[in-house]
């Protein structure tokens, strides 16, 4: 969705996100916790991105450089002194120097905040001389609890009241505030220096620069998100919640797009997974990140994908575990307890049993028999096994990369293939056959005499 200003009024935003989070008792800063494989922060950054909001100016904490790496190529600034959310915004000033546009301020633990919700705050923002100078995004939750209470008369912001410091009358205020702001930039840091730090705490707070707008004779104003939307997560308990309410959102819409959930509540999704229509996923899959499954695709249960694709009319599964790199081919088939690495299986081709299949081609229609390893990697170097369309590799096979199969090329069970096979080549490394009659009692009656001589 694209916002409903004009194109000409530019907006970026401050990304706060150098909190240390001590409740999630971690040495990872608490943005760069995981929700659906991706970042917090990500998620934010996603959605200032699908609305266009740039530039996007990250305020991180000393010592967060893999954060600081993390939210590459946006700016980030240090917070070196941890003195309140307004203290916070005013480190990212000296990034805008000579920027004339609107600023959006959100934070890096609200993970959901959509495009949508931030269009529609840049919609009441306007651009005209009654538009407000700062609008405020409020949200009605079940527990107001210890929320800031938005104070709204005759339509517009009045001020907003920390809970502790609220009147009985103002707690009993349903709208609350999320924290999350746009203001025009020139208000917004001639406002911030007005802020003090005279309360309990000692900090600068961003919530102050209503009141001081409002003193001004600016108009302020609110735009209401969900409850839901404006979560932030603050410890591990709240991760959990807030990764059941990304994975219900997400087992909905593919259900909606046309994809059939066996087991919804079992199934895993990532923030980038993509699914076609006519899918079919069994119970128990898990979607890691740079997933993409196209139409008419069958999943079957117990299977475990990342950074992986399947064409259509691929099947997979049960327990099948494909990693970064494996591309299964329309109509290709994947089986139990296969295992598929950096390795495409083109048109047709099966892996039906107990194998893996690491840096390699399977040709169109080959058929790789049960128990067949690419032995890829020497321990040093990974090297590449290419099978040709049509080859039939024998159970328990190992072939020993760097080698080539040909078309239709064929491997005698348990082979050990080193060298490579031509087109419509047998590769056979195991001698003839030998039977001993009578041999297996009198190995039984040997072994029972040397056991009981022990006793």
């Amino acid at each position: 969705m694209t916002s409903a200003r004009t194109p000409s009024v530019a907006t970026a935003a401050i990304v706060l996100a150098a909190g240390i989070g001590s409740r999630m008792k971690s040495a990872l800063p608490k943005v760069m916790h995981a929700i659906a494989g991706r970042p917090m922060i990500g998620h934010v950054l996603a959605s200032l991105a699908a609305e266009k909001i740039a530039p996007v100016v990250v305020v991180v904490g000393p010592d967060m450089d893999g954060l600081t790496k993390a939210v590459a190529p946006q700016r980030a600034v240090i917070q070196k002194d941890r003195l309140g959310t307004g203290h916070a915004v005013i480190q990212a000033k000296d990034a805008f120097a000579g920027y004339s546009g609107d600023i959006l301020i959100v934070y890096g633990d609200t993970p959901f905040i959509s495009p949508e919700t931030l269009a529609r705050m840049r919609a009441a923002r306007g651009n005209g001389k009654k538009s407000p100078a700062v609008v405020v995004l409020g949200f009605t939750p079940k527990d107001p609890g210890a929320y800031g209470r938005l104070i709204v008369k005759n339509g517009g912001l009045e001020r907003i009241v920390e809970a502790k410091d609220a009147k009985p009358t103002e707690r009993k205020v349903k709208l609350c505030n999320s924290g999350i702001m746009l203001a025009d930039a020139a208000t917004l840091w001639k406002l911030l220096a007005k802020v003090n730090n005279k309360n309990a705490k000692g900090e600068y707070y961003l919530t102050d620069i209503v009141g001081l707008a409002r003193k001004a004779g600016l108009k302020c104003s609110v735009v209401e998100g969900t409850e839901n939307e404006l979560l932030g997560v603050n410890s591990r308990a709240e991760l959990a919640e807030a990764e059941a309410i990304f994975q219900a959102k997400a087992r909905a819409r593919a259900m909606d797009n046309g994809a059939t959930l066996t087991a919804p509540e079992t199934v895993y999704f990532s923030a980038d997974t993509k699914i076609g229509r006519d899918v079919e996923i069994g119970p128990f899959v898990v979607f890691g990140p740079g997933v993409e499954i196209d139409d008419n695709v069958t999943i079957k249960g117990f299977c475990h994908f990342e950074g992986a694709r399947l064409a259509a009319g691929a099947i997979v599964g049960p327990y099948s575990r494909l990693r970064p790199g494996a591309h299964v081919g329309v109509d290709a088939h994947v089986g139990n307890f296969v295992e598929i690495k950096n390795a495409k299986l083109e048109q047709g081709a099966k892996v039906n049993h107990l194998s893996y299949v690491g840096d390699a081609r399977v040709g169109a229609k080959a058929n790789i028999g049960a128990g067949t390893i690419t032995a890829n990697y020497d321990g040093f170097n990974k090297s590449h096994t290419d099978i040709g369309a049509g080859a039939s590799i024998g159970s328990n096979s190992v072939l020993v990369a760097p080698v080539k199969l040909g078309d239709g090329a064929m491997t005698g069970a348990g082979a050990v293939v080193t060298k490579d096979v031509p087109a419509d080549g047998l590769a056979l490394n195991s001698s003839r056959q030998e039977v001993r009659e009578g041999f297996a009692s009198k190995y039984r009656t040997l072994k029972k005499a040397q056991k009981d001589k022990k006793k």
